[in-house]
């Protein structure tokens, strides 16, 4: 019994990591259709953030929670400065937004290695992250029931956000029917902006919740995003809903299989099983409601 539960939190464990992985890319990917492949190192930004701030502020609480406010900004700032740069003029053109933020995350990644080093940091966690928690006769880590919070946390606000603001209300406008919604007075530029920057700031705090795991490296980002992406497609683009019910559904099918097998084997597998989905629901676990023409 200690075995079924520990492998269960361990899968809402890795399915609370790539939730807020791809939390961002729901709005960025999903709702607007970019392909940013820049989201990874948007996340690794969020990272060393962290990592600096941790350098000011020596109360390891405070540092953590200055982080994610602080990361959650570092990662729309950076979202923004690529939006108002070069996505902007290649909407409607998946394909080169895929080559120019490649380019671009490259870019980020070799900066980030002149700044801080190729070598691996590490932030430490707070002292009350330290230890685990028994479950059932399982040890869950305290560290991964926290970011298990703050991925629900950061749904139930996006959520909100999306559904109940006067904001919120114009990103589904926009990305309904855009010429709709700028015949009724809605800035489609300034609606872009927005959803960019709260999609990449929410990459930012994926990064900063990734350092209670783990080491931090230029090419943190990486290991998360092709993850990221298979969430996202498999809830359906644009589905919030369909985001969260992805993320868990592999988190604990890779921790279930991992534990019979090994963990490459497993990533074969969930992304076989991902494949045969995709052959029956092309569209995702929901499809988007749009009413555009193209």
């Amino acid at each position: 019994m200690d075995v079924v539960v520990g492998q269960l939190f361990t899968g809402l464990s890795i399915g609370s990591i790539l939730l807020l992985a791809a939390l961002g890319l729901s709005l960025t990917f999903g709702q607007m259709g970019v392909i940013n492949m820049a989201h990874g190192e948007f996340i690794m930004a969020g990272s060393y953030t962290a990592y600096v701030v941790q350098q000011v502020v020596s109360s390891s609480t405070g540092s953590l929670l200055i982080s994610l406010v602080v990361g959650f900004l570092v990662g729309g700032a950076l979202g923004v400065a690529l939006e108002m740069t070069l996505v902007r003029r290649m909407y409607h053109r998946p394909l080169d937004t895929l080559l120019v933020t490649f380019g671009v995350g490259l870019v980020l990644q070799q900066l980030a290695r002149d700044i801080f080093g190729a070598p691996a940091v590490n932030v430490v966690a707070p002292g009350w992250l330290s230890g685990g928690v028994e479950i059932l006769g399982a040890v869950v880590p305290k560290t991964r029931i926290f970011i298990l919070v703050l991925a629900i946390v950061a749904v139930a606000a996006l959520s909100v956000a999306l559904t109940r603001s006067p904001m919120g209300r114009r990103i589904r406008a926009v990305v309904q029917n855009r010429d709709l919604a700028e015949t009724s007075g809605i800035s489609s530029r300034r609606t872009d902006v927005t959803t960019f920057f709260i999609g990449s700031g929410l990459a930012g705090v994926a990064g900063v919740a990734l350092t209670l795991i783990g080491s931090t490296s230029p090419t943190l980002g990486q290991s998360y995003l092709i993850d990221a992406f298979l969430v996202v497609v498999v809830g359906g683009l644009g589905q919030l809903r369909g985001a969260v019910i992805a993320a868990f559904a592999l988190g604990l099918l890779n921790s279930f299989v991992e534990y019979s097998t090994t963990a490459s084997i497993a990533k074969v597998i969930v992304f076989v099983v991902i494949v045969v989905f995709l052959q029956v629901r092309p569209q995702g676990l929901f499809a988007v409601k749009t009413r555009s023409l193209v």
